[in-house]
């Protein structure tokens, strides 16, 4: 269950993994300008127009226009979602009329502008509107291909000539996308690659014609209710069928890559050609996602071999380079050596380091060292052989920069400038030679500038992050703190003391929770310790408020601390929880008998388990959007973490809030929306059941026909909000005693 926090500010294309809004930022600014090929300058969306600005000096010139982009016979130039250029830099593709696909605007309108003779072409003419996805032009920029309706389609430039490369795409044979499941757990989008020659096209299969609907219920939209239904695998049941092809474009002819197993009982979660080859690589991971192989397979014939395979107890991370909540994300392989090996992460040594892998199926080489976890690649420089990555083996709240040299032969090397304590992230241009780097800590706000790499000095000394501190420098109200439990476990947490604290009074605590392996909540970023929900200022009005993280959270803290959780949502991070806050209640200025707890999503159900549980710690509580029943969940995320349900029932029953449901002693708030496509409705009417069952007095609030972000619908906000602040305030009143 993955928290869709800041979509409820109506951030829509975002479905977060539980983070800050310092980090909804970084993502934001460095995802806004997309860095020129050669990486001299980089690109912005300015006022509806496409502006470049020329590095070192940062100088800034029109090179789109709005006049360019208005079609003729019209007067209204088209609306810029996204651009890319071709390879040969002469052609733009524009992406405009967007609409959302399960959580982002991957579906809408694509043009084409000629930057030498100023046409301005329309394409998928034929094609229903803003149903075109994923379009890309070939490498000789000669076409461009897309998917519409579940179909793979080529387009001649020269001729508009539209030619399905796929026709049997239908709601549930799904070809060059993915079905809901993949979407959702693997940021699976775009499921199509073009070939170096661009004569083929490699493309994704997924046949969810076995998968089960479930159906939601839209009772709002008119008087007769209007029934949804989705292809959903919840967990035990079998997953779509998955395959790789490769269709040519002369005679849109399909070859089958031969990937060994059983189709509805792998995953194939990453694909891509080798660069200069006729040949691809892919990823295919097992059922309960513990075993990884990674092959490679002639585009021609579609044989394939083994060239590395890993397993793991629990399950084997699906390593995600950027963003993967950007619209043209796609969870590339990084090439080393000529292209001749990869770089790949793998926590096998209990720690999450990088390797080189050979393809031609030679030993790996270890590339990082040391008892620390790399967070994320930023830049591969093959030249000087070096790999940037982000990593804080001393502090896993925070994030830096480090280099290492490719081979190996080196120790991690810090670059962020030392003083500078917080969370750091780096957008690399093209060239290696510049970045995008952005600061912020939970007292200095969000900022940026653009450095040069080799030595990480500002281009602009009276634009750099240190030139700003004194203006975006607040007084700190948030502390960081660690807690050990009686189990030993240490945990790191933040706190936000009221305004005015009085250590000789006591006071309410409010924990804030999410505690699932989708994502952690302490971070030293700006805004991490604020409460978006809350109509007011919790310090002034005398809350303390807090955050912890678990076991089982993805914390840089080595493969142990993340895997504990395995076969143990629901158990391992709500003891660890509990037991971090009894140690918190022992505080003198804390008021046992005021302790609430909230969560959304994972949140939600690691609420419910807390309140239901632990009753006499925790004596109110606010759910949003839980899973109340694990046996409800989709199958890609519940088997990764949980299991298979015919193996270990005992798991899921021991894990899930309804088990325990007769428990609850506390003030319960319970909030959902009725059109949930990703923790379904269906998991409040059982938990209302459960409770009804035995007489459990609570409050619950449906939200008709909104979804997991609970953002749609006129005064949604304000009204959930509301209702959220009166709970807290009624039955875990504010204010020192």
């Amino acid at each position: 269950m993955k928290s869709s926090r800041f979509t409820f500010k109506d951030k829509t294309f975002l479905k977060t993994l539980f983070v800050s809004v310092w980090t909804l930022l970084i993502s934001l600014n460095s995802y806004s300008q997309k860095w020129s090929r050669d990486g001299n300058s980089y690109y912005r969306i300015e006022k509806n127009e496409i502006s470049e600005y020329s590095l070192p000096q940062n100088a800034s010139k029109i090179i789109i226009s709005n006049s360019q982009l208005t079609p003729k016979g019209s007067s209204t130039p088209l609306q810029i979602s996204y651009f890319s250029f071709s390879e040969d830099q002469q052609k733009v593709l524009l992406f405009t009329n967007t609409k959302k696909v399960w959580r982002l605007n991957t579906k809408g309108d694509y043009w084409v502008l000629d930057l030498k003779s100023g046409n301005l072409t329309q394409l998928g003419k034929t094609l229903p509107e803003s149903s075109l996805m994923f379009a890309k032009l070939s490498p000789d920029s000669k076409s461009v291909a897309y998917v519409s309706n579940n179909n793979v389609y080529a387009e001649d430039l020269a001729t508009s000539k539209i030619k399905p490369l796929t026709t049997d795409g239908s709601v549930t044979m799904i070809n060059g996308t993915f079905d809901w499941a993949y979407e959702e757990e693997f940021a699976c989008r775009d499921g199509f690659r073009w070939s170096p020659d661009s004569k083929s096209i490699a493309y994704w299969q997924i046949d969810a014609s076995s998968i089960k609907k479930f159906y939601m219920i839209n009772n709002t939209a008119a008087i007769y209710s209007e029934v949804i239904p989705i292809e959903y695998p919840v967990v035990g049941e079998d997953p779509s069928a998955c395959k790789v092809g490769v269709v040519t474009l002369a005679d849109a002819k399909t070859t089958w890559m031969k990937i060994p197993g059983v189709e509805n009982q792998n995953y194939i979660v990453r694909m891509e050609f080798i660069p200069a080859t006729n040949n691809l690589i892919i990823q295919q991971l097992n059922r309960k996602q513990n075993n990884s192989k990674l092959y490679v397979a002639d585009a021609s014939n579609g044989n394939s071999k083994v060239i590395n395979e890993e397993s793991d107890e629990a399950w084997v991370d699906v390593f995600q380079l950027g963003n993967p909540y950007a619209i043209d994300y796609t969870n590339n392989f990084t090439w080393v050596n000529d292209n001749k090996s990869i770089l790949w992460a793998s926590e096998k040594d209990g720690w999450r380091h990088l390797y080189q892998i050979p393809l031609n199926g030679k030993s790996e080489n270890l590339v990082t060292k040391g008892n620390f976890d790399i967070i994320d690649v930023k830049y591969t420089d093959a030249k000087n052989g070096y790999v940037y990555f982000l990593a804080s083996p001393n502090n896993a709240t925070q994030k830096y920069l480090y280099r290492t040299k490719l081979n190996g032969s080196s120790n991690a090397e810090l670059l962020t400038p030392p003083a500078l304590k917080g969370t750091h992230n780096y957008n690399f241009s093209s060239n290696g030679k510049y970045a995008t780097h952005t600061f912020s800590n939970h007292f200095t706000k969000s900022a940026s500038e653009t450095i040069l790499v080799e030595n990480q000095k500002p281009l602009n000394e009276k634009e750099s992050i240190n030139s700003k501190l004194t203006q975006l420098q607040e007084k700190p109200t948030t502390e960081f703190f660690k807690i050990t439990t009686k189990d030993g476990i240490e945990m790191d947490g933040w706190m936000v003391k009221p305004k005015n604290f009085d250590p000789k009074k006591k006071y309410p605590v409010v924990f804030y929770v999410y505690t699932e392996p989708a994502g952690a909540t302490v971070a030293d970023g700006y805004g991490a310790s604020q409460n978006f929900l809350y109509n007011g200022d919790m310090t002034e009005d005398g809350y303390i408020y807090i955050s912890l993280d678990n076991r089982g959270t993805p914390a840089p803290k080595g493969r142990a601390w993340r895997k504990a959780i395995y076969r143990k949502i629901g158990k391992v991070n709500i003891q660890d929880q509990a037991m971090a806050a009894t140690e918190i209640l022992k505080w003198n200025f804390v008021d046992p008998e005021r302790v609430a707890v909230w969560g959304w999503s994972g949140g939600g159900s690691a609420t419910l388990n807390l309140m239901f549980q632990y009753p006499e710690i925790y004596k109110t509580g606010i759910a949003i959007a839980a899973c109340g029943n694990l046996l409800t969940y989709d199958n890609i995320y519940q088997e990764r973490y949980m299991g298979l349900p015919q193996e270990n029932m005992e798991d899921f029953v021991n894990g899930s809030p309804i088990t325990y449901a007769k428990n609850l002693q506390g003030n319960l708030l319970y909030i959902h929306g009725t059109g949930d496509d990703n923790v379904h409705y269906q998991n409040a009417e059982m938990l209302v059941n459960e409770l009804v069952k035995y007489n459990k007095q609570f409050q619950f609030m449906p939200y008709p026909n909104r979804t997991h972000s609970i953002s749609e619908g006129e005064g949604t906000q304000e009204h959930l909000s509301t209702l959220y602040t009166n709970y807290l305030k009624m039955y875990c009143p504010p204010g020192g005693k």
